[in-house]
């Protein structure tokens, strides 16, 4: 038994999750409602697969027809329609692929951030390689800008693979990679859980800053938990979802619950039951709980189960059991939407946290501008 637990990568991050136990338990006290920040960040490749390119425009197409139809049936208490996160493989990029993602951008209905699969790297050629796609999103309008007009993005790396994880050293060979992307304008990473891959860090179930010597190899292992009143603005911010063990009926162990929305595993009501009881959050700011899910929702059984039965029981459960407004309150966020708000609560604000989606990062011109949030 000890064998297959290793073979899973508990000894990673298992001791992690049991000193976390007393501190889940005594956040179940906060005080009631609970904002629920929910985000869907897709590793959305369309050439997944080794797929044609006319395949890859046709699991595209899909998309673009489809999800407006599903989302138009459900509604956060913004009274906002989910907000997907598509992030889009750079070196996958092409206009055709990218653009129907951009109209529904325009439509309200998401974001595109950065995705990225590379192998055997170096510093200089990646610090290229994503100038040339950042350069590429922004002429379809996507992106967020800062105030000089350079592009900021989230980030997932592609295999898992962030700061060189890998103990073999492929699928990245950039050991200061966590440092780089906050120079080409990384504003947050988005990659974990990875479980049970062997790049899952020690820490699990927090928002936090990377600290140490950032140019190392899995410099995101050491890290400083965001927290009220301790903001940092020269560092990307690592924004993990939830990852647990979680019971399986009719199974003696337990399973890895490690937030990923698949066509062989599509959300539940215990699953999602298991994500909230995790209760992310940025510490002295309980009552706002982020969960972040995943998928690779491009290829056609996956994107079946996302944009039919499977998201339909997803979206069903948070808009029911998650937005009563006396328990939960429900508020459908993107991967920037999430980053900042999770800053506004850095920064010491309260309230409803839906009034922080644009607080720092505004959004991509592509998208239709709601009215002006309060800043800092």
């Amino acid at each position: 038994m000890l064998e297959a637990l290793r073979g899973k990568n508990l000894h990673l991050w298992l001791g992690d999750y049991a000193r976390s136990f007393i501190d889940r338990e005594r956040r179940a006290a906060t005080t009631l409602p609970r904002h629920l920040l929910f985000a869907f960040c897709d590793h959305f490749e369309p050439l997944w697969g080794h797929a044609s390119f006319a395949r890859g425009e046709e699991r595209v197409r899909a998309w673009g027809s489809r999800y407006p139809v599903l989302a138009q049936r459900y509604r956060d208490a913004d009274g906002l329609h989910p907000r997907h996160s598509f992030f889009f493989p750079g070196e996958q990029y092409a206009p055709e692929l990218l653009e129907p993602l951009a109209v529904l951008t325009r439509a309200g209905l998401g974001e595109v951030e950065l995705h990225l699969h590379h192998d055997g790297d170096s510093a200089t050629h990646l610090r290229l390689e994503i100038a040339r796609y950042l350069a590429a999103y922004m002429r379809h309008g996507l992106l967020s800008r800062d105030g000089e007009g350079r592009p900021r993005y989230g980030f997932i790396h592609g295999n898992w693979c962030l700061a060189n994880a890998r103990g073999d050293g492929r699928w990245c060979g950039v050991d200061e990679e966590v440092s780089l992307l906050f120079e080409t304008g990384c504003y947050a990473d988005f990659t974990f859980p990875s479980a049970p891959d062997a790049s899952q860090p020690h820490r699990i179930n927090q928002i936090y800053w990377p600290t140490g010597n950032l140019r190392r190899r899995r410099s995101y292992e050491s890290g400083e938990r965001a927290r009220v009143g301790r903001p940092r603005s020269d560092r990307i911010l690592l924004i993990e979802g939830p990852l647990a063990l979680a019971r399986r009926r009719g199974h003696l162990l337990p399973r890895i619950e490690s937030a990923a929305v698949t066509a062989a595993d599509p959300a539940s009501p215990a699953r999602v039951r298991t994500w909230v009881s995790q209760r992310i959050h940025v510490e002295g700011r309980p009552e706002w709980v982020f969960v972040k899910v995943h998928t690779h929702g491009a290829p056609e059984t996956q994107a079946e189960s996302l944009l039919g039965a499977g998201g339909d029981a997803l979206h069903r459960e948070l808009t029911t059991r998650y937005n009563d407004g006396h328990r939960f309150i429900l508020h459908y966020v993107t991967a920037r939407e999430m980053f900042n708000i999770a800053r506004a609560a850095i920064d010491g604000k309260t309230g409803a946290p839906g009034d922080y989606r644009d607080y720092l990062l505004p959004p991509p011109p592509a998208s239709p501008r709601r009215s002006a949030c309060p800043g800092p």
